[in-house]
């Protein structure tokens, strides 16, 4: 498990491989245990040096446990290696998934003074697609404020795919009705759900998926439409982001875009990780 001190019984071993042919300074602690500490970070809300102290704390009862100061634990965060993979339910099945991006906060600090000057400060918005049977994150993506979801949907389907995912049908919202899109999904054998727009014309102009799309969800009521394609289930994706902004807060920490991304990454981790031991139990 990623959550318990048995990285303890590893630690030499994997020291060994992570300092084998490494130039310079050696590593003194494995990357599970760094792994460890970045979700303890981020389950607790603590900052890098309460998250020293209160690891030193727990150090009492792990014997010949090392704790890193703050300085390095933050520095061996930040170069984490993290893969969605390693934490999904595997079946090898055909999984079905919903696609949608919500916005997460820079920084939880200043909101006063921003509504006093009425200064924007921006956001950043998170791309996910969650698997509507597991509830687990699939794959993931993160941009600015700028860049509108539909965009992203091919990178968020070949991620997906990238971690061992066998995709075939995308449940999506009006944002990602784009003739780009129903062509991908096609071409890729992936049944597209997606709501069309209400004024939708039924031409095809190249792309005959999303034309069909049009003509089905004009001619059927919405609600009707929306049971024979099971879209209802498009809101497992609402509740992955509802879960991880009550458990780890609507705001990220880091300062630098890379290390926002690194952790919204360690905290879909560690949601899929509680969603699989749910699913276990």
């Amino acid at each position: 498990m990623l959550l318990d001190f048995s990285v303890m019984d590893e630690w030499e071993r994997e020291l060994e491989r992570a300092n084998e042919g490494k130039v310079g300074g050696q590593y003194r602690y494995p990357e599970a245990f760094i792994r460890l500490l970045g979700f303890t970070r981020l389950l607790f809300h603590l900052p890098y040096r309460q998250t020293e102290g209160f690891v030193r704390a727990m150090a009492k009862y792990v014997k010949g446990l090392k704790v890193p100061d703050y300085s390095t634990m933050n520095r061996r965060v930040n170069k984490l290696k993290l893969n969605l993979e390693d934490t999904l339910i595997r079946s090898g099945a055909p999984v079905s998934i919903a696609v949608d991006a919500s916005g997460i906060k820079v920084h939880n600090s200043g909101d006063w003074m921003r509504k006093v000057w009425k200064v924007k400060k921006g956001y950043l918005k998170i791309h996910f697609a969650v698997d509507v049977k597991t509830k687990q994150v699939v794959s993931m993506d993160v941009s600015s404020e700028r860049v509108h979801e539909g965009r992203r949907m091919k990178r968020l389907i070949k991620r997906a795919k990238g971690n061992q995912v066998n995709v075939r049908r995308a449940l999506a919202d009006g944002a990602y009705d784009s003739r780009a899109n129903f062509q991908y999904l096609d071409e890729n054998g992936i049944e597209p759900v997606i709501r069309v727009r209400r004024n939708s014309v039924p031409k095809s102009r190249g792309c005959m998926a999303r034309k069909l799309a049009v003509i089905e969800q004009q001619r059927l009521k919405p609600k009707a439409w929306s049971k024979a394609h099971g879209f209802g289930y498009r809101w497992m994706v609402e509740t992955a982001f509802s879960c991880i902004k009550r458990i780890f807060g609507e705001h990220v920490s880091a300062k630098k875009f890379v290390n926002m991304a690194k952790e919204m990454a360690m905290k879909a981790s560690l949601y899929n990780i509680f969603m699989g031991m749910v699913q276990g139990g």
